[in-house]
């Protein structure tokens, strides 16, 4: 975690060493991680969280200053993995590769939930918008880097503005989830992949890609 991303979390009131104490904090985060994907972030309570979980209102503020606090908990070491992942594009098989890697991100998504809290929290949460804004610069930048090199090595369209095509994959990638959500149809990761691909490499780099990496 960075000094950034600590600051949000803050100093928590009491830290369980014991398990017992252990599992009711993790009951709570458990608890506040359903309510807020559930209800919303301002719908929902510490008096609710802490009923959900099983434990008096006090306990919740025992472990938690207040709700943002257990929601930054929640997020620690966690917002990369809300954001785009970074594609490989140096394999035989780029297409089956991006798939996977898309296929593993909503996964993930659909497995926390709180990427539908964060729209609600990120236009009053300056702190937590300027920590998420700047992971996505790390990983726009890291995606700009591998697409470099490929470029440079003469497999990609020779015209394509890198910048902007960085930036487009990760909206893609930010937002393949909304497919399925939207439309109430399974999303082809791989279809979704093609599009990536042939966004980058043109059609004989991408036919023949294992002999042009030789």
């Amino acid at each position: 975690m960075s000094d950034r991303e600590d600051q949000l979390v803050g100093e928590f009131p009491f830290i369980p060493r014991q398990e017992r104490a252990q599992q009711k904090r993790k009951a709570l985060l458990e608890s506040g991680r359903i309510l807020f994907t559930t209800k919303g972030y301002e719908h929902t309570t510490a008096k609710e969280i802490a009923a959900h979980a099983g434990v008096a209102t006090g306990t919740f503020y025992r472990y938690f200053s207040d709700k943002r606090q257990l929601l930054m908990a929640l997020l620690e070491d966690k917002i990369d993995q809300f954001l785009a992942p970074e594609p490989h594009w140096f394999c035989h098989d780029p297409v089956s590769l991006l798939a996977s890697l898309l296929e593993a991100h909503v996964l993930r998504l659909n497995h926390s939930g709180l990427h539908r809290v964060l729209p609600e929290i990120l236009s009053k949460d300056l702190d937590l918008a300027e920590v998420i804004q700047a992971a996505r610069k790390r990983i726009h930048a890291k995606i700009l880097s591998s697409l470099k090199q490929i470029h440079e090595k003469n497999l990609t369209w020779r015209d394509l503005d890198l910048d902007t095509v960085a930036w487009s994959i990760m909206m893609l990638f930010e937002n393949s989830h909304k497919k399925a959500e939207q439309t109430g149809e399974k999303v082809n990761y791989r279809e979704m992949a093609k599009v990536i691909c042939r966004m980058i490499f043109p059609p004989h780099i991408l036919d023949n890609f294992p002999d042009e990496l030789k």
